[in-house]
């Protein structure tokens, strides 16, 4: 579907890029002809990534609760590549709980990470593309529970939250410098780590699954190849749009009537019945 030189010589930086869904699209980025570096806390795991992941990669760690390792972590990858294209804000922390048993360490652990992060990442790299001039295109990975919220991971519903609102906000402050805000909402995607604190058993999982009216999960590279066309000069007219891609989860809470699939087809005779004699 994809020319091999969608993304050729782009300078895509993707935060959380060292494993899940980061590792995964950056894989996809440099298989279409980008120039790839990735950042994450853990230098051993950017390390090993690098090593793996095959094409141009280059990798410095960095906590992005930190505003000043985000500045030299952005100055590393400038340096090396002469500017950044792409600003992926991937980089996410999670957990299910109950939210009366969440300490303030617990809640400010995921927005740290999620909003404050995507925040300063987004400021750092957006005032120096509006200093260059240049402009450039950032993708933040939200999920489907921003628009609609969701009990037992409220830390990061809020979050999420706000990174809509960012995304949908510097779309129309930031557009006059060139700079194009995109966002994906993923439903189902399970990687290593994440999800055995969000579905810790079978019943949860298997639970989780049937609440998706396509009854599974999503892929990897069906993530991937969303985000490669959402930054790629195809999608160019995109702005401050979020794509959900979840097989539809979303809506099946949505509906009010949508239970009812539940409902047998000899039930469904009996309704009949009982609704032709006017019976309720």
């Amino acid at each position: 579907m994809f020319d091999a030189s969608l993304l050729k010589d782009k300078v895509i930086l993707i935060t959380g890029g060292g494993t899940g869904l980061g590792r995964a699209m950056g894989e996809r980025f440099l298989e279409l002809g980008a120039r790839l570096a990735i950042t994450s806390r853990r230098e051993e795991v950017l390390a090993k990534a690098a090593a793996e992941m095959g094409g141009e990669v280059f990798y410095k760690s960095c906590d992005v609760r930190d505003p000043q390792q985000i500045a030299e972590m952005v100055s590393a990858v400038e340096q090396h590549y002469g500017r950044i294209d792409v600003l992926i804000n991937n980089a996410a922390g999670n957990f299910a709980s109950p939210t009366e048993n969440l300490s303030p360490r617990a809640v400010d652990a995921v927005l740290n990470i999620v909003l404050h992060g995507t925040f300063y990442t987004t400021l750092e790299v957006g005032k120096r593309w509006i200093e260059q001039g240049g402009g450039g295109t950032m993708l933040n990975i939200v999920t489907s529970y921003a628009s609609t919220g969701s009990a037992f991971v409220v830390p990061s519903a809020a979050a999420k939250a706000g990174v809509l609102a960012l995304t949908r906000s510097l779309a129309v402050e930031w557009a006059r410098h060139g700079i194009r805000q995109v966002a994906i909402a993923p439903g189902l995607f399970p990687t290593d780590g994440a999800w055995s604190r969000l579905a810790p058993t079978p019943e949860l999982s298997e639970k989780l699954l049937n609440r998706v009216p396509l009854r599974r999960v999503g892929e990897k590279d069906e993530l991937a190849n969303l985000a490669a066309y959402l930054i790629s000069d195809y999608a160019g007219y995109i702005n401050g749009e979020v794509v959900t891609i979840d097989g539809g989860e979303w809506l099946q809470g949505a509906g009010q009537f949508n239970d009812l699939l539940e409902v047998t087809e000899e039930q469904w005779v009996g309704l009949a019945e009982m609704t032709r004699k006017g019976k309720s």
